[in-house]
Protein backbone atom coordinates (compact mmCIF):
# COMPACT_ATOMS: atom_id res chain seq x y z
CA UNK A 1 0.00 0.00 0.00
CA UNK A 2 1.25 3.49 -0.81
CA UNK A 3 2.36 5.79 1.97
CA UNK A 4 -0.68 7.99 2.77
CA UNK A 5 1.52 10.99 3.52
CA UNK A 6 2.81 10.98 -0.06
CA UNK A 7 -0.04 9.32 -1.94
CA UNK A 8 -2.43 12.19 -2.73
CA UNK A 9 -5.35 11.22 -4.92
CA UNK A 10 -7.25 14.16 -6.47
CA UNK A 11 -10.03 15.11 -4.06
CA UNK A 12 -11.96 17.48 -6.31
CA UNK A 13 -11.30 16.31 -9.88
CA UNK A 14 -13.73 18.77 -11.46
CA UNK A 15 -12.70 21.88 -9.54
CA UNK A 16 -10.78 23.12 -12.58
CA UNK A 17 -14.05 23.47 -14.50
CA UNK A 18 -15.49 25.79 -11.86
CA UNK A 19 -12.32 27.89 -11.92
CA UNK A 20 -12.41 28.01 -15.73
CA UNK A 21 -16.03 29.19 -15.82
CA UNK A 22 -15.47 31.83 -13.14
CA UNK A 23 -12.30 33.10 -14.83
CA UNK A 24 -14.05 33.48 -18.17
CA UNK A 25 -17.00 35.25 -16.55
CA UNK A 26 -14.50 37.68 -15.04
CA UNK A 27 -12.87 38.14 -18.45
CA UNK A 28 -16.27 38.81 -20.04
CA UNK A 29 -17.05 41.41 -17.37
CA UNK A 30 -13.73 43.15 -17.93
CA UNK A 31 -14.25 43.13 -21.69
CA UNK A 32 -17.76 44.55 -21.28
CA UNK A 33 -16.75 47.36 -18.93
CA UNK A 34 -13.24 48.24 -20.15
CA UNK A 35 -13.20 47.03 -23.74
CA UNK A 36 -10.85 44.77 -25.64
CA UNK A 37 -7.57 46.53 -24.60
CA UNK A 38 -8.14 45.04 -21.13
CA UNK A 39 -10.42 42.10 -21.93
CA UNK A 40 -8.22 40.51 -24.58
CA UNK A 41 -5.01 40.41 -22.46
CA UNK A 42 -7.07 39.07 -19.55
CA UNK A 43 -8.46 36.27 -21.71
CA UNK A 44 -5.02 35.38 -23.06
CA UNK A 45 -3.57 35.39 -19.55
CA UNK A 46 -6.21 32.98 -18.20
CA UNK A 47 -5.74 30.67 -21.16
CA UNK A 48 -1.97 30.78 -20.69
CA UNK A 49 -2.34 29.64 -17.07
CA UNK A 50 -4.35 26.61 -18.13
CA UNK A 51 -1.90 25.80 -20.92
CA UNK A 52 0.98 26.05 -18.44
CA UNK A 53 -0.85 23.60 -16.19
CA UNK A 54 -0.91 21.08 -19.04
CA UNK A 55 2.55 21.51 -20.53
CA UNK A 56 4.69 21.78 -17.37
CA UNK A 57 5.35 18.22 -16.09
CA UNK A 58 5.33 19.06 -12.38
CA UNK A 59 2.38 21.44 -12.48
CA UNK A 60 -0.16 20.72 -9.77
CA UNK A 61 -2.86 22.93 -11.28
CA UNK A 62 -5.25 20.08 -12.12
CA UNK A 63 -4.19 17.40 -9.64
CA UNK A 64 -1.71 16.94 -6.80
CA UNK A 65 1.68 15.80 -8.04
CA UNK A 66 4.60 14.35 -6.10
CA UNK A 67 7.85 16.01 -7.19
CA UNK A 68 10.27 14.76 -4.54
CA UNK A 69 10.30 12.82 -1.27
CA UNK A 70 10.22 14.95 1.90
CA UNK A 71 13.40 13.83 3.64
CA UNK A 72 16.87 14.97 4.56
CA UNK A 73 18.16 11.39 4.34
CA UNK A 74 20.52 10.55 1.42
CA UNK A 75 17.88 8.59 -0.48
CA UNK A 76 16.42 8.79 -3.98
CA UNK A 77 13.43 7.19 -5.70
CA UNK A 78 14.43 5.63 -9.02
CA UNK A 79 11.59 5.55 -11.55
CA UNK A 80 11.90 3.79 -14.91
CA UNK A 81 9.36 4.57 -17.64
CA UNK A 82 8.11 2.97 -20.86
CA UNK A 83 8.57 -0.74 -20.22
CA UNK A 84 8.46 -3.59 -20.10
CA UNK A 85 10.93 -4.07 -22.92
CA UNK A 86 13.67 -6.39 -24.12
CA UNK A 87 15.98 -4.54 -21.74
CA UNK A 88 13.91 -5.26 -18.62
CA UNK A 89 15.78 -8.43 -17.52
CA UNK A 90 19.14 -6.66 -17.79
CA UNK A 91 17.73 -3.64 -15.94
CA UNK A 92 16.59 -5.92 -13.12
CA UNK A 93 20.00 -7.60 -12.96
CA UNK A 94 21.74 -4.22 -12.72
CA UNK A 95 19.46 -3.11 -9.92
CA UNK A 96 20.05 -6.38 -8.06
CA UNK A 97 23.80 -6.02 -8.44
CA UNK A 98 23.67 -2.70 -6.60
CA UNK A 99 20.98 -3.66 -4.08
CA UNK A 100 18.77 -0.97 -5.61
CA UNK A 101 15.00 -0.74 -5.91
CA UNK A 102 12.96 1.15 -8.50
CA UNK A 103 9.40 1.75 -9.59
CA UNK A 104 8.67 0.75 -13.17
CA UNK A 105 6.01 2.95 -14.77
CA UNK A 106 4.79 0.55 -17.41
CA UNK A 107 2.60 0.82 -20.50
CA UNK A 108 -0.47 -1.41 -20.41
CA UNK A 109 -0.20 -2.79 -23.94
CA UNK A 110 3.50 -3.56 -23.48
CA UNK A 111 2.74 -5.31 -20.20
CA UNK A 112 0.14 -7.48 -21.92
CA UNK A 113 2.70 -8.39 -24.59
CA UNK A 114 5.34 -9.37 -21.97
CA UNK A 115 3.43 -10.42 -18.85
CA UNK A 116 6.28 -12.60 -17.60
CA UNK A 117 8.51 -9.51 -17.33
CA UNK A 118 5.92 -7.66 -15.29
CA UNK A 119 5.63 -10.58 -12.90
CA UNK A 120 9.43 -10.72 -12.64
CA UNK A 121 9.57 -7.01 -11.75
CA UNK A 122 7.13 -7.64 -8.92
CA UNK A 123 8.87 -10.86 -7.83
CA UNK A 124 12.15 -9.00 -7.37
CA UNK A 125 10.51 -6.49 -5.05
CA UNK A 126 10.22 -3.46 -7.30
CA UNK A 127 7.26 -1.14 -7.64
CA UNK A 128 4.96 -0.99 -10.65
CA UNK A 129 3.11 2.16 -11.72
CA UNK A 130 0.59 3.10 -14.41
CA UNK A 131 2.01 4.94 -17.42
CA UNK A 132 -1.08 4.82 -19.71
CA UNK A 133 -2.27 1.94 -21.87
CA UNK A 134 -0.86 2.76 -25.31
CA UNK A 135 1.59 5.61 -24.57
CA UNK A 136 0.19 8.19 -27.05
CA UNK A 137 3.27 10.37 -26.76
CA UNK A 138 2.29 13.03 -29.29
CA UNK A 139 -1.23 13.70 -28.08
CA UNK A 140 -1.67 12.42 -24.51
CA UNK A 141 -1.76 16.03 -23.29
CA UNK A 142 -4.71 16.74 -25.62
CA UNK A 143 -6.88 13.67 -24.93
CA UNK A 144 -10.55 14.23 -24.16
CA UNK A 145 -12.26 12.85 -21.06
CA UNK A 146 -13.36 9.51 -22.58
CA UNK A 147 -9.98 8.75 -24.17
CA UNK A 148 -8.13 9.76 -21.00
CA UNK A 149 -10.37 7.54 -18.92
CA UNK A 150 -9.64 4.57 -21.20
CA UNK A 151 -5.88 5.17 -21.12
CA UNK A 152 -5.81 5.09 -17.31
CA UNK A 153 -8.44 2.39 -16.77
CA UNK A 154 -7.19 -0.06 -19.40
CA UNK A 155 -3.62 0.11 -18.13
CA UNK A 156 -4.81 -0.29 -14.54
CA UNK A 157 -6.85 -3.36 -15.49
CA UNK A 158 -4.01 -4.92 -17.50
CA UNK A 159 -1.40 -4.48 -14.76
CA UNK A 160 -3.76 -5.71 -12.05
CA UNK A 161 -4.71 -8.80 -14.06
CA UNK A 162 -1.05 -9.74 -14.59
CA UNK A 163 0.36 -9.02 -11.12
CA UNK A 164 -2.70 -9.37 -8.91
CA UNK A 165 -2.01 -5.94 -7.43
CA UNK A 166 -3.42 -2.61 -8.56
CA UNK A 167 -0.86 0.20 -9.03
CA UNK A 168 -0.97 3.16 -6.65
CA UNK A 169 1.10 5.58 -8.74
CA UNK A 170 0.53 7.19 -12.13
CA UNK A 171 2.90 9.07 -14.40
CA UNK A 172 1.52 11.06 -17.31
CA UNK A 173 3.01 10.41 -20.74
CA UNK A 174 5.85 12.92 -21.21
CA UNK A 175 4.72 14.26 -17.83
CA UNK A 176 1.96 16.37 -19.37
CA UNK A 177 -1.44 15.98 -17.72
CA UNK A 178 -4.50 17.89 -18.86
CA UNK A 179 -7.60 18.59 -16.70
CA UNK A 180 -9.28 15.32 -17.69
CA UNK A 181 -6.71 13.13 -15.93
CA UNK A 182 -7.94 13.94 -12.41
CA UNK A 183 -11.26 12.08 -12.55
CA UNK A 184 -9.83 8.67 -13.60
CA UNK A 185 -7.01 9.06 -11.07
CA UNK A 186 -9.60 9.50 -8.33
CA UNK A 187 -11.68 6.60 -9.63
CA UNK A 188 -8.70 4.22 -9.46
CA UNK A 189 -7.05 5.65 -6.33
CA UNK A 190 -3.97 6.78 -8.22
CA UNK A 191 -1.57 9.54 -7.23
CA UNK A 192 0.44 11.37 -9.86
CA UNK A 193 4.26 11.36 -9.80
CA UNK A 194 6.60 13.77 -11.57
CA UNK A 195 10.38 14.00 -11.00
CA UNK A 196 13.13 16.29 -9.76
CA UNK A 197 16.17 14.82 -11.55
CA UNK A 198 16.31 13.82 -15.21
CA UNK A 199 18.94 13.36 -17.90
CA UNK A 200 16.74 13.09 -21.02
CA UNK A 201 17.89 9.50 -21.46
CA UNK A 202 14.89 8.73 -23.70
CA UNK A 203 16.50 10.80 -26.45
CA UNK A 204 20.12 11.50 -25.44
CA UNK A 205 22.58 8.73 -26.33
CA UNK A 206 25.64 9.85 -24.32
CA UNK A 207 25.57 8.12 -20.90
CA UNK A 208 28.11 10.49 -19.36
CA UNK A 209 26.14 13.57 -20.38
CA UNK A 210 22.87 12.02 -19.21
CA UNK A 211 24.21 11.09 -15.77
CA UNK A 212 25.87 14.50 -15.40
CA UNK A 213 22.48 16.15 -15.96
CA UNK A 214 20.84 13.80 -13.45
CA UNK A 215 23.51 14.60 -10.86
CA UNK A 216 22.65 18.29 -11.10
CA UNK A 217 19.20 17.46 -9.77
CA UNK A 218 20.31 15.02 -7.09
CA UNK A 219 19.56 15.88 -3.48
CA UNK A 220 17.95 14.00 -0.57
CA UNK A 221 14.53 12.79 -1.66
CA UNK A 222 15.08 13.31 -5.40
CA UNK A 223 12.79 11.43 -7.77
CA UNK A 224 14.96 10.31 -10.68
CA UNK A 225 13.41 9.85 -14.13
CA UNK A 226 14.87 7.06 -16.28
CA UNK A 227 13.66 5.09 -19.29
CA UNK A 228 14.12 1.69 -20.85
CA UNK A 229 13.89 0.58 -24.44
CA UNK A 230 14.87 3.88 -26.08
CA UNK A 231 15.76 3.74 -29.77
CA UNK A 232 19.39 4.68 -29.17
CA UNK A 233 19.79 1.48 -27.13
CA UNK A 234 22.01 2.92 -24.40
CA UNK A 235 19.65 3.00 -21.41
CA UNK A 236 21.49 0.12 -19.76
CA UNK A 237 24.77 2.03 -19.90
CA UNK A 238 23.06 5.05 -18.37
CA UNK A 239 21.60 2.98 -15.53
CA UNK A 240 24.90 1.21 -14.83
CA UNK A 241 26.78 4.49 -14.66
CA UNK A 242 24.11 6.16 -12.53
CA UNK A 243 24.05 3.30 -10.03
CA UNK A 244 27.83 3.53 -9.66
CA UNK A 245 27.59 7.28 -9.10
CA UNK A 246 24.82 6.88 -6.51
CA UNK A 247 26.98 4.37 -4.65
CA UNK A 248 29.95 6.70 -4.79
CA UNK A 249 27.89 9.66 -3.56
CA UNK A 250 26.38 7.67 -0.71
CA UNK A 251 22.78 7.62 -1.92
CA UNK A 252 20.40 4.74 -1.23
CA UNK A 253 17.30 3.95 -3.25
CA UNK A 254 13.87 3.67 -1.63
CA UNK A 255 10.30 2.87 -2.60
CA UNK A 256 7.70 5.12 -0.95
CA UNK A 257 5.50 2.22 0.19
CA UNK A 258 4.00 2.17 3.66
CA UNK A 259 5.18 -0.67 5.83
CA UNK A 260 8.19 -1.48 3.67
CA UNK A 261 11.66 -1.24 5.10
CA UNK A 262 12.51 1.32 2.43
CA UNK A 263 9.71 3.57 3.66
CA UNK A 264 11.20 3.96 7.14
CA UNK A 265 13.15 7.03 6.01
CA UNK A 266 9.98 9.12 6.32
CA UNK A 267 9.49 8.31 10.00
CA UNK A 268 13.20 8.89 10.67
CA UNK A 269 12.99 12.28 9.02
CA UNK A 270 9.96 13.25 11.09
CA UNK A 271 11.68 12.19 14.30
CA UNK A 272 14.77 14.18 13.40
CA UNK A 273 12.70 17.26 12.59
CA UNK A 274 10.79 16.98 15.89
CA UNK A 275 14.03 16.58 17.79
CA UNK A 276 15.47 19.66 16.09
CA UNK A 277 12.33 21.65 16.93
CA UNK A 278 12.52 20.59 20.61
CA UNK A 279 16.25 21.17 20.98
CA UNK A 280 17.39 23.75 18.45
CA UNK A 281 21.10 24.28 18.34
CA UNK A 282 22.83 27.42 19.57
CA UNK A 283 22.22 30.49 17.44
CA UNK A 284 24.87 31.07 14.76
Amino acid sequence: MANPDLHRVPRHPHAWAVVLVLSQLAVAALWWRLGWPVGLPAMLATHAVFLWGVLVPDSGLFSPVLKRLPTSEPVVWLTIDDGPSEQTPAVLDLLDAHGAKATFFVVGERAQARPELLREIARRGHGIGNHSHSHPQAWFWALGPAAMRRQVADAQAAITAITGTAPHWFRAVVGMANPFVSAPLRTHGLARVAWSARGFDAVAADPDAVVTRIERGLSPGAIVLLHEGARHGRNLEVLALLLRRLDALGYRTVLPEAGAEAGQWLEKTREAEMETARFPGPPP
